[in-house]
């Protein structure tokens, strides 16, 4: 996977005006501007935050535009830097750890992965012939493994009976038309199917989860009552759409949530975006 040039670097001289970078394939970098109206300079956009006034300032953007995204990024990837997502040797291997993943841990997935991986099932032909009973046991360490091997059972029916059992012809399909297929597949919700379009599929959809939605309630920017839909709209209408940025950025997303953003214990302090927190919501270690 390319790796992203931090945004950070790359400013143009107006004043507020940031630039993020777009990445084709294979060919160099591209850059795109963002509208210098949209994006008020750091010093004045962050002091004497508060969440009243983080919330009058979404309001008075573009729907669903947030420039706050953009500048999140770059102190993200300052940060961290690349993270070279998603785990996975194959594609199907890709879309096998999306569909495990729900409600458990990426360490209960990589055990089950192991265990296909080593009986020699981790291909869509090898899933749609296996018993059912035998590939729930080998995936019982993700979790609800009975459901999930149906899952996996229902993805692959679709696989062949839609696109012949071709990864190459479901990735051909545009992205608004595969993803309304693959959100019609048993057990298929929008995170998966976004994982599933992103990471194995290479197209631009941002991918939402729970650290997304807690990163943005604790920064004011957003309430908690927002859909899915409403917070994907938001990144997607707010950066470039490129899938290598949008990859990017959630495993930073992911990696802040893991280790400094947590549920307990958040670890204030020490996380890159804690310069962007309104007053009070810091939360000591």
């Amino acid at each position: 996977m390319n790796s992203l040039i931090p945004v950070h670097r790359n400013r143009s001289g107006a004043l507020g005006q940031r630039v993020i970078l777009d990445m084709p394939e294979p060919r160099g970098y591209l850059a795109r501007e963002m509208s210098a109206t949209r994006i008020l300079p750091r010093e004045a956009r962050f002091r004497k935050r508060s969440k009243q006034f983080v919330r009058q300032r979404i309001k008075t953007l573009e729907p669903a535009v947030q420039p706050e995204l953009t500048i999140y990024y770059d102190a993200l990837y300052r940060a961290h830097g690349p993270q070279h997502w998603w785990p996975g040797r194959t594609r199907f291997e890709v879309i096998v750890g999306a569909m495990l993943t729900q409600s458990t841990s990426w360490a209960n997935v990589e055990r089950a992965i192991a265990q296909l991986r080593r009986n020699k099932l981790l291909s869509a032909a090898a899933i749609e012939h296996v018993p059912m009973a035998r590939l729930a046991r080998l995936i019982r360490s993700s979790g609800y493994f009975r459901q999930k091997a149906l899952k996996l059972k229902a993805f692959v029916k679709f696989l062949r009976a839609s696109h012949h059992g071709s990864l190459d012809s479901l990735f051909a399909v545009p992205t608004a038309e595969l993803r309304e297929q693959l959100l019609s597949v048993h057990g298929v919700g929008p995170e998966t199917a976004d994982s599933i379009l992103l990471y194995a599929g290479n197209h631009p959809v941002f991918v939402v989860d729970t650290y997304t939605r807690r990163i943005l309630e604790r920064h004011g920017l957003a309430n908690g009552k927002e859909s899915y839909e409403e917070i994907r709209r938001r990144f997607e209408v707010s950066l470039p759409l490129n899938a290598s940025l949008f990859n990017e950025y959630h495993a930073l997303i992911v990696h802040t949530g893991k280790y400094f953003c947590r549920k307990q214990e958040p670890d204030c302090e020490h996380c890159a975006l804690r310069p962007f927190l309104p007053p009070g919501a810091e939360v000591a270690s």
